[in-house]
């Protein structure tokens, strides 16, 4: 009987360490991108109604990590840190959010939202990430963009947005503001086209 008691306090005392171990785990940094610029265009297009599609990316970024490139074709992630959602989620909110900012266009909206659309605005996110082998390390954003018109499938325009912004400071909220300018900078670009060409 005394053995079993023992061998019970044990297995209970084996539990509560390794659940203590799971506890102990420091939870990481979660970021996400800061607010979309306030893009001001010359050009209006309130008849035309534009959707934002999830832009397609590789795995490495289609994902919550975050890309460091310690070398030319390496890829790292930042350690302690992660995106609050998966990084083509968050593009895409913050592109929709820019154009509606412009007021610019008639409406913008996502696949599902049931607008009467004109224009699909797709990207392809080729880059996002630190480039830390660099002095100063930099952030750099590559997206290339296509219009395209909804109704008959046809390509209107296509351009490549690059954009990259010096590291200032040191940590991981030092990297997000980095990336964060980056995107704010083509965001902005992406916008005052897309309204030139539709």
């Amino acid at each position: 009987m005394l053995k079993h008691i023992v061998k019970y306090k044990l297995a209970a005392l084996g539990t509560v360490l390794l659940l203590s171990g799971c506890a102990s785990t420091t939870p990481l940094d979660t970021f996400s991108l800061g607010s979309a610029p306030q893009v001001q265009v010359a050009q209006k297009r309130k008849n035309v109604q534009i959707l934002v599609p999830t832009p397609a990316a590789l795995k490495a970024l289609d994902s919550e990590n975050i890309v460091i490139h310690d070398a030319p074709g390496s890829i790292t992630y930042l350690k302690g840190a992660q995106w609050g959602d998966r990084l083509t989620n968050l593009v895409q909110a913050r592109l929709v959010q820019a154009f509606e900012n412009s007021k610019a266009v008639g409406g913008v909206g996502r696949p599902g939202d049931g607008l009467a659309i004109n224009y699909q605005v797709q990207a392809d996110l080729r880059d996002f990430g630190i480039n830390a082998a660099s002095s100063p390390q930099t952030a750099k954003i590559e997206l290339a963009v296509r219009v395209l018109n909804d109704k008959t499938g046809e390509v209107r325009a296509t351009r490549v947005f690059t954009s990259s912004a010096p590291v200032s400071g040191a940590g991981n909220k030092a990297y997000i503001r980095a990336l964060d300018a980056g995107f704010s900078d083509v965001t902005g670009q992406i916008v005052a086209w897309v309204v030139s060409v539709i």
